[in-house]
């Protein structure tokens, strides 16, 4: 029993449970199995080792208080912390600079598999760059378009183009404190420089500029990395898919496209239907092309085709297990290196794509965007060709239903119509008490975490409670795989949500795309304080951010620039630069008087959960708000789990998970 206890702690997920148990009984390693094996540094884990020079590492741990040349403890956690979010802006940043240059070849004509799909999307984005459009053909502005974007990485000037798309007011405390963003390459390696050793030494200095270079990646890069998937490939709106391991097919070719980069993904999508691929695999004794996407590649095509969730980041190594899949296809970002020891157990071969990742081992296939649809049939023949290969297979039957595709135009067309699109019916509810507040809740798995659970757990509340959810990235997947992004699961919720869910139609989490689209949620809340109604700038709304598993530099910067953007924000774990109590008080109340906003470090989820929602009650207060009162609107046979620790929490009768 003790046994089943420490295995179950891994994961809440019932098809990971099952296939951690074979890959156990079949003598292979994986990421959970070095969870427990392998500690984590409580030195480096705290922020307490200082390694920017050769004279370290130095450890300032005990007694020691200061480096070898000097530097305290406050200055050694904030160059970590900087150098974090450096990294994290980096490469989602860089992501974007790849769509920019994606759309400028396909509008130069060296990429022509690749098409204008979102013409107003195009003009919208041109006027925020100052992109002249009067009398030029669609090509035209968008080979202009491209240009000014990868301008607006590199750019010269004082602020970057996108800070106009920001509330006043939040453009206003960004110049007063002096971390409105410039190009945001600029502000990653002025990161670097202040970091480097004798450079800057004052910890909260070093800290506003780790907010200014977030604010390049949310607020430059990343955003613009998604308004350009926009125009390539459209603007996402509501789409049904299924999620989880069941999605696998027992008769298809199966191929599973794991990574960031929807150049390639929605490449192979297009392929996958072409008919002399489908006759190919017909000719191996596969009856077609079943494509399945694992973590932010997966919510690209999902949002935009319907293509169904695999799993997230902690499920790529389990998806091999099953022997179901013949080709998994990997761009960048959160790519284990231990696929490709797991896939040498099974007939699965791993095809790394990217020129930026290559990984041993692997069948390296480079992707080239100006061959795009020619190297995506290339790939699929590729996974073809393997089927006959395949053996023993063991697909967990575990299926769930979904709704996404909510990007913020559709939330804006679902709550105001096509002439009326606005949030006004959003704010009016929170205004009224229908609606609590809103969490944006979003980000990795963590294998030093139980998988799925906290992500499950936080979502689960904050709807009972009347909080509306907008959800990225891994977290999406969990939501997804535990039914959470069901219109079903409205008897989950608060009686005063579910009323307005009900009425409007959509489920109370709403799935906004990939971890790079939480530009999607910035727009969103910015434009909920430019309509007014809760207050004049983002910060006086009642709303939260969570991030239940975070474990990248990427989620470090994106919580920088959500909090630097005005919503106070949680990280479940403990403090990576907690050694320094200065640093703790920066992110805390230091946030706060600046840009008011905090950033919280809390390895209690529940504390974590029960300090969100007196934050959202207490922005309620400070907006003369009508007190919460779940009563006011309606009765409820709502049902509240009380345990969220074992899947046996759900009436399975209600919340099927199995086969459907």
């Amino acid at each position: 029993m003790a046994d089943e206890k420490k295995e179950f702690n891994k994961t809440i997920d019932p098809s990971t449970f099952e296939l951690l148990a074979i890959a156990e009984a079949e003598g292979i390693s994986t990421i959970f199995d070095r969870a427990a094996a392998l500690k984590a540094c409580p030195i480096g884990s705290s922020g307490a080792c200082c390694k920017v020079c050769s004279m370290g590492p130095c450890r300032l741990t005990g007694k020691n208080e200061v480096g070898l040349c000097g530097a305290t403890r406050a200055t050694v956690a904030a160059r970590n912390y900087a150098r974090d979010v450096a990294a994290g802006a980096a490469a989602h940043s860089d992501h974007g600079r790849d769509m920019a240059m994606t759309l400028l070849a396909a509008c130069e004509g060296h990429a022509p598999d690749y098409k204008i799909k979102d013409v107003p999307k195009l003009m919208v984005v041109a006027k925020l760059l100052d992109v002249e459009t009067e009398g030029k053909e669609t090509i035209e502005i968008g080979r202009d378009v491209a240009l000014a974007a990868l301008d607006n990485f590199s750019s010269t000037k004082k602020e970057c183009d996108y800070v106009r798309r920001a509330p006043a007011k939040r453009a206003e405390v960004w110049r007063n404190i002096g971390i409105t963003p410039r190009g945001v390459d600029r502000e990653i390696v002025e990161v670097l420089h202040r970091t480097h050793m004798g450079v800057d030494q004052d910890a909260e200095h070093i800290m506003n500029h780790a907010m200014r270079c977030s604010l390049g990646d949310g607020w430059g890069g990343s955003m613009l990395g998604t308004d350009i998937s926009d125009i390539l490939f459209g603007t996402p709106g509501p789409v049904s898919a299924r999620s989880d391991f069941g999605v696998l097919s027992e008769d298809e070719v199966n191929v599973v496209i794991h990574g960031h980069e929807p150049t390639l993904s929605m490449m192979i999508v297009e392929a996958a239907g072409d008919p002399e691929i489908l006759e190919y695999a017909k000719s191996k004794g596969a009856k077609g092309i079943n494509l399945a996407g694992m973590c932010c590649t997966a919510n690209e095509i999902l949002m935009r085709e319907g293509v169904p969730l695999l799993g997230n980041f902690l499920s790529q190594e389990l998806s091999i297990v099953t022997g179901a899949v013949e080709a998994m296809v990997v761009d960048i970002q959160c790519i284990m290196q231990g696929l490709v020891a797991v896939a040498q157990n099974y007939h699965t071969e791993i095809i790394s794509t990217s020129p930026k990742a290559k990984i041993t081992g692997s069948t390296y296939m480079e992707f080239d965007e100006h061959h795009a649809l020619e190297q995506a049939k290339a790939i699929l023949r590729k996974a073809i060709d393997n089927y006959p290969n395949r053996k023993k297979t063991h697909i967990p039957n575990y299926v769930n239903n979904l709704v996404a595709g909510f990007s913020h135009e559709y939330i804006n067309y679902m709550l105001g119509g096509s002439f009326r699109q606005s949030v006004r019916p959003l704010i009016d509810n929170i205004a009224n008490g229908r609606i609590r507040g809103a969490a944006g809740v979003v980000g990795c798995n963590n294998a030093r975490l139980t998988h799925d659970d906290n992500q499950t757990k936080i979502v689960m509340e904050m709807i009972k409670n009347d909080i509306i959810v907008v959800t990225t990235g891994c977290n999406a997947i969990a939501d997804a795989k535990w039914g959470l992004l069901s219109p079903e699961v409205m008897d989950m919720c608060g009686p005063g949500l579910k009323e307005i869910c009900q009425t409007i139609g959509i489920p109370p989490v709403l799935h906004m795309g990939s971890c790079v689209d939480n530009s999607r949620i910035l727009t969103l809340v910015g434009q909920v304080a430019t309509e007014g109604g809760l207050g004049e700038d983002v910060c006086d709304a009642p709303t939260v951010g969570f991030a239940p598993e975070w474990m990248s530099e990427k989620a470090i910067s994106i919580g920088t620039y959500v909090v630097a953007s005005g919503v106070t924000t949680w990280m479940i774990g403990p403090n990576p630069y907690g050694n320094s109590p200065e640093v703790v008080e920066l992110m805390d109340k230091g946030f706060r008087e600046k840009v008011g906003a905090s950033l919280y470090f809390e390895p209690d989820v529940d504390k974590a959960i029960a300090d969100a929602i007196a934050h959202i009650d207490a922005k309620r207060a400070e907006l003369k708000l009508e007190p919460y009162d779940p009563k006011k609107y309606a009765k409820s046979d709502t049902y509240y789990p009380t345990d969220y620790t074992t899947p046996e929490v759900f009436d399975e009768n209600r919340y099927s998970r199995s086969g459907t």
